[in-house]
């Protein structure tokens, strides 16, 4: 099977029901950010120290290959809740958070992105997740989308935030708080 299929150069592609709708289609948009997201979800995973959380981020990646999957299907191609995020997914990441937070001093500022590259990653990362949410937000005020993408992808953000924030702790890098004081 050849990777080109040369259908898309007229600039559209296909829904998995069939469909062809624009590449710049909001439901492109949104399936195609979660999409980067799952890719920077495994640049974290690479790296040596979140060896230990391996499990957590090809868990992660999955769940957001369900959410992809979920957000390129028409409605009417039936058979969505197997292409759904597990439901307790949400749960565990707020457990996952509440771990990490448990374990650092409390934050009343801002924080700069930056100090360390994979604390980097995971705030691009982040940012990525939220422009995935605000796509998949975007896309609900013309159909309804299922409520179990937008809450993961938004407790998935925290979870990155905090993420970087153990990192930094991990690695003894000091975090630049903002509105900046003296430095």
């Amino acid at each position: 099977m050849k990777i080109y299929t040369r259908t898309g150069d007229d600039g559209t592609t296909s829904l998995s029901g069939g469909r062809r709708v624009p590449k710049h289609h909001i439901r492109i948009e949104a399936y195609g950010s979660v999409d980067e997201l799952i890719s920077w979800i495994g640049l974290l995973r690479d790296h040596r120290e979140n060896f230990r959380r391996k499990e957590i981020l090809i868990f992660i990646q999955d769940q957001l290959m369900k959410c992809a999957a979920a957000l390129a299907r028409e409605k009417e191609s039936g058979d969505l809740e197997k292409y759904l995020p597990e439901s307790g997914s949400v749960i565990l990441l707020e457990e996952e958070i509440d771990k990490m937070e448990s374990q650092l001093l409390p934050l009343n500022n801002f924080v700069l992105p930056g100090g360390h590259v994979l604390v980097s990653y995971c705030h691009i990362a982040r940012c990525v997740c939220r422009r995935a949410e605000r796509a998949v937000l975007r896309l609900n005020e013309s159909e309804i989308i299922p409520e179990i993408i937008h809450k993961f992808l938004n407790r998935l953000s925290d979870y990155l935030f905090m993420l970087s924030r153990m990192l930094s702790f991990e690695l003894d890098i000091k975090e630049v708080k903002w509105p900046l004081q003296n430095i």
